[in-house]
């Protein structure tokens, strides 16, 4: 057993793409089943629905958040506290948007749903999405950037996923009745226009 574990601890250590996909294929899961725990609606747990989680989160999502931080770190160098508050917010502008259009069209593919609908799904939650997402991911990114090692950064981001994949799932099994006045009216007139 200690051969395993100093295997797979050299293995995390030589390529650090591994060790955010493990934490991923546990954190992703786990959080859509906190998210699943916490929903009134539900009598039982929709393990497909966590297994697509766990598969879209390690497969998709932690190679993607990798490659954005090896690239962020090249495009910023440097790890003051002012440089830190710059990845972070260049993240919001350059990366949110697409980890979250990744997620949404991602998740909604998997269940197996057209394409139309997972566009439209994107169309509806991407904004209420992104509108959170700059008041939570610029604190955890200007930690991350200005406090830890870049080999660890992955795991970092990983940990703060865990709430952050509460949320998206959260947000991917709100239905249109409960999103905001502002963006439902706006749904219900394309919706209309689109039966015409």
């Amino acid at each position: 057993m200690a051969t395993i574990l100093k295997t797979l601890k050299k293995v995390g250590q030589q390529y650090p793409i591994v060790r955010g996909m493990a934490t991923y294929s546990v954190l992703w899961p786990t959080s859509n089943l906190v998210q699943q725990s916490m929903d009134k609606t539900r009598d039982k747990y929709d393990i497909m629905e966590t297994l697509r989680y766990l598969v879209l989160g390690t497969f998709v999502t932690a190679p993607t958040v990798h490659v954005w931080v090896k690239l962020a770190s090249k495009i910023i160098k440097g790890n003051t506290l002012k440089h830190a508050v710059l990845k972070a917010g260049l993240e919001q502008v350059l990366f949110a948007p697409v980890g979250q259009t990744q997620f949404y069209l991602g998740i909604t593919l998997l269940e197996g749903r057209p394409w139309n609908e997972c566009v439209q799904e994107w169309k509806q939650k991407l904004i209420p999405t992104w509108k959170v997402a700059v008041c939570f991911w610029p604190v955890v990114q200007t930690f991350n950037f200005a406090y830890v090692a870049e080999k660890n950064r992955v795991v970092v981001v990983s940990v703060a996923s865990f709430m952050w994949t509460i949320f998206l799932s959260y947000m991917h099994h709100m239905q249109q009745d409960s999103l905001p006045g502002f963006l439902h009216k706006k749904i219900s007139r394309e919706q209309t226009n689109h039966e015409e």
